[in-house]
């Protein structure tokens, strides 16, 4: 699949089949997804895979869409507001380029901020030295949503002289 087709076609999956992902696919996906482009290579980025335990405990609402792998990914906070700032520009970056990727392989993702919290921070035992910047289900498509209307990208461009 080319790439603009791809990205066009990509969707947020809230209901997974019950069909097997293998962690050692995912991780294959991480490692491509990792050469994002990140300010003076600090790869900021962390991931944590999420366990049956685990995963209960953090009680989302719905269980990530039944997805069979869930993972954490976070950003370090660096020794700045503008360093913190670039780490999450990257991470989301290197988090793109997973969700493409999976999605190029059949396998949908779903993206929850569950991980703004600090109760979940607590259960994930994630140092005040990240940020959670999501928590991903990943897995295969039980159902893919419609295409959502989209604002043209000409209403949120400005040139200036």
């Amino acid at each position: 699949m080319d790439i603009e087709k791809l990205i066009l076609s990509r969707r947020t999956i809230k209901k997974f089949k019950q069909e097997e992902l293998d962690v050692k696919t995912v991780e294959s996906w991480l490692q491509t997804a990792r050469v994002a482009p990140n300010h003076k290579m600090t790869e900021p980025w962390e991931v944590i895979f999420i366990g049956p335990e685990t995963r209960k405990q953090l009680n989302h609402k719905t269980d990530f869409g039944k997805a069979p792998v869930v993972f954490a990914v976070l950003s370090h906070r660096g020794s700045s507001e503008a360093m913190r700032d670039e780490n999450l520009a990257a991470v989301s970056c290197m988090i793109q380029n997973y969700l493409l990727l999976a999605w190029s392989h059949g396998v949908g993702t779903f993206w929850s901020s569950l991980g703004v919290s600090s109760s979940v921070k607590k259960t994930l035992e994630v140092s005040e030295e990240y940020d959670v910047v999501g928590i991903f289900g990943t897995g295969y498509p039980e159902e893919i949503p419609a295409e959502k209307e989209r604002t043209p990208i000409k209403s949120k461009v400005k040139h200036m002289k």
